[in-house]
């Protein structure tokens, strides 16, 4: 094996992406880190492991030697800035105390942030965002990742590349924040309810210009970054390399379902998803779906922050270009895509 990587957060939508991906490379070994091992990720070795608890990862990770690369993705959510950073850290830190000693012939870790980075979630920014753009009012944990591994880097061989994707688009069971999960829940219940599929959010992010990144190319750019010198202590701003607005790309969805589409009313899904647990039970009955408890499905408090926004989402990727990575995705066919193995893996209704 010339390359032995460990994805950490390899349950999350990112992650099993990445996992997935470098286990179908040749040469390669991947652990996957994460707190629960179910379901496998084909060609990894699951580890589960605590990253907040130092002296579990060095359990966990006590016959894990001589890693090349490692693929950070692990994260946990908390209610403030500053605990957000506490926390994320922490688990970076712990995971690095013990590779670094357990194999000193290591040579890249890649580390994902996003549009927090830009202030995505305060409200609106410069667009395009690019990569040079001025830091905001800390704290943030993407800066504070970045400022450890920069200190560690000191003296060392290794080198980083940051990542910052869009919204992610992927497939995963049990990732609650996956905005694709919630679009597709939502729609199978407007479905069964016999109403059109409607844009629950305001009309001004309906118009707004948005952008995601797929949790594939993603995965192709953590191997871009572990193997170019081009992206040595870089960051990139990764999307799909289109834009659209949901005005053009909802009555699209809505066909994806097989169903109508009316004109956007704000509908807090909070609220008016909250209790559509028995009928989500309904449908997996009716349909032989997997058997995911609703509150764990889908995050709705997530898409209500996303069909609220509005204001343009937009990050420029010329930088990831002029440094030699190319692939890009159609928006349509990625939803289309995820939609499908979605129907595949029995987590949402066929279109019959």
């Amino acid at each position: 094996m010339h390359r032995k990587i460990i994805v950490a957060g390899s349950h999350g939508v990112s992650g099993s992406a990445a996992a997935a991906h470098f286990a179908s490379q040749p040469d390669t070994k991947v652990y996957g880190l994460s707190r629960r091992t179910e379901p496998a990720i084909q060609g990894a070795e699951s580890i589960s492991v605590d990253l907040t608890n130092p002296a579990e990862v060095r359990r966990a990770l006590a016959d894990v030697r001589d890693i090349t690369h490692i693929v950070f993705g692990a994260y946990i959510e908390k209610n403030t800035a500053a605990e957000k950073s506490i926390v994320n850290v922490a688990l970076m830190r712990n995971l690095l105390d013990v590779v670094e000693t357990t194999s000193p012939g290591l040579q890249h870790i890649t580390f994902y942030q996003g549009g927090k980075a830009y202030g995505s979630d305060l409200g609106p920014f410069k667009t395009p965002a690019r990569e040079d753009d001025p830091r905001l009012m800390p704290p943030n944990f993407y800066y504070d990742q970045e400022d450890l591994l920069r200190e560690r880097q000191k003296d060392k061989n290794w080198s980083f590349t940051a990542l910052r994707p869009e919204a992610i688009g992927g497939f995963g069971v049990g990732n609650p924040m996956n905005l694709l999960t919630i679009i597709a829940v939502y729609a199978a219940i407007s479905k069964e309810l016999g109403i059109p599929l409607r844009f629950p959010g305001t009309e001004a992010a309906y118009r707004a210009m948005y952008q995601m990144s797929s949790a594939q190319i993603l995965a192709e750019a953590a191997d871009w970054a572990g193997t170019s010198p081009n992206a040595r202590n870089e960051i990139f701003n990764i999307t799909n390399g289109d834009t659209f607005r949901w005005q053009h790309m909802w009555p699209k969805i809505a066909r994806m379902f097989d169903m109508d589409c009316a004109d956007p009313i704000p509908t807090p899904l909070a609220t008016y998803m909250t209790d559509k647990g028995a009928l989500w039970d309904g449908i997996v009955a009716k349909h032989g779906l997997q058997n995911i408890p609703y509150d764990k499905l889908v995050a709705w408090k997530f898409g209500d922050f996303i069909f609220n926004s509005g204001y343009d989402n937009v990050s420029s990727t010329i930088k990831a270009r002029k440094a030699g990575f190319q692939a890009c995705i159609d928006s349509e066919d990625m939803f289309k895509t995820i939609f499908q193995q979605m129907r595949e893996n029995r987590i949402i209704p066929p279109v019959a």
